[in-house]
């Protein structure tokens, strides 16, 4: 016999991941990043692969306004995309679980000096920084350093486990985590001055 309570409804105002990854990025992900990448010039990216915010470090070539980055540049870009990995096609080398929250740092255009200064060299900024970074980081999700790769330090975590719910938050706290971290290694401060040499 049933009792004269009725269940609760079910919500259907919890944002789903596709609502996440629609137009919701740049609203929250640039105030967001704010404190930790002040001066850093946001652009939205919303790709096949990734949707989410570039920060352009000071001094970076921007791309186009059709979104296009030049293929001729008077100088170099860099600084950090945070957002979702939404199809991992296109990056085999992140054995990623998609859909992923992923905070990385770009170099453009790859195997360009800066690159090459900053990664290759075995005294670049990049290997100093992922080892203190990775000492910082005590649980996984860990930072990589990927030598030959779009992401050159990359940080990323499957939401596949994540309930539905609680995505949109589980999100902001991996990336306030990310992006302090970054912070606390140096980086952030060091990229313009690196754009400038």
């Amino acid at each position: 016999m049933r009792s004269g309570r009725s269940r609760s409804p079910r919500r259907t105002d919890l944002p789903t991941f596709a609502e996440l990854t629609s137009q919701s990025p740049v609203e929250w992900i640039v105030p967001l990043a704010e404190p930790y990448l002040r001066g850093y010039t946001p652009v939205s990216e919303r790709t096949d692969s990734l949707k989410g915010v570039r920060f352009y470090a000071p001094g970076s070539c921007l791309p186009n306004p059709d979104g296009m980055v030049q293929k001729r540049r008077a100088r170099p870009s860099t600084g950090f995309f945070v957002g979702y990995l939404v199809n991992a096609s296109g990056f085999p080398f992140l054995r990623a679980t998609v859909p992923e929250c992923v905070v990385f740092w770009f170099i453009q255009p790859p195997g360009g000096s800066l690159h090459h200064r900053l990664v290759s060299d075995k005294e670049g900024l990049a290997r100093s920084v992922t080892e203190y970074i990775r000492w910082l980081t005590h649980r996984p999700p860990r930072f990589e350093l990927f030598e030959a790769e779009p992401m050159t330090m990359v940080r990323h975590d499957s939401m596949q486990s994540w309930p539905p719910a609680k995505r949109k938050h589980l999100s902001r706290n991996f990336f306030v985590e990310t992006l302090a971290w970054l912070v606390r290694s140096g980086i952030v401060r060091r990229l313009p001055s690196e754009l400038g040499s």
